[in-house]
């Protein structure tokens, strides 16, 4: 895990000390160590930098290709591209549930956040 996180330098340190970016990545790593059925993400790359959070979005693919589920909550529409499906809660209820590329078929949007602003907004 510590090579594979690339924290080889580190191992001196407290999680604690290591940047948001790193710890998320070290959490969500150590929940995978018993290879669970299904992960819940919630917000994962909030206020991480854009490497850190691509280099996130890799690890939940590679997971995801391995068989394990992973939902993930995001506020952050571009990576609900990333996702093989979605779903958009407006006001507490599931208003939209597909692909990302149905749903931007079905409400005639170019990208996710489009098809939210139109669900959003009614």
């Amino acid at each position: 895990l510590i090579e594979e996180l690339g924290l080889q330098h580190h191992t001196d340190k407290l999680v604690g000390s290591l940047p948001l970016g790193w710890k998320q990545k070290i959490a969500f790593s150590v929940s995978l160590l018993h290879e669970p059925k299904i992960v819940f993400l919630d917000e994962p790359t909030g206020g991480v930098d854009p490497i850190t959070r691509r280099q996130f979005w890799e690890m939940i693919y590679k997971s995801a290709n391995k068989g394990t589920t992973i939902f993930v909550t995001t506020h952050y529409m571009d990576e609900a591209e990333y996702c093989d499906r979605v779903s958009i809660m407006v006001n507490g209820k599931i208003e939209a549930l597909d692909t990302p590329k149905r749903l931007k078929e079905q409400f005639n949007a170019e990208t996710m956040n489009d098809v939210f602003l139109k669900l959003a907004r009614g």
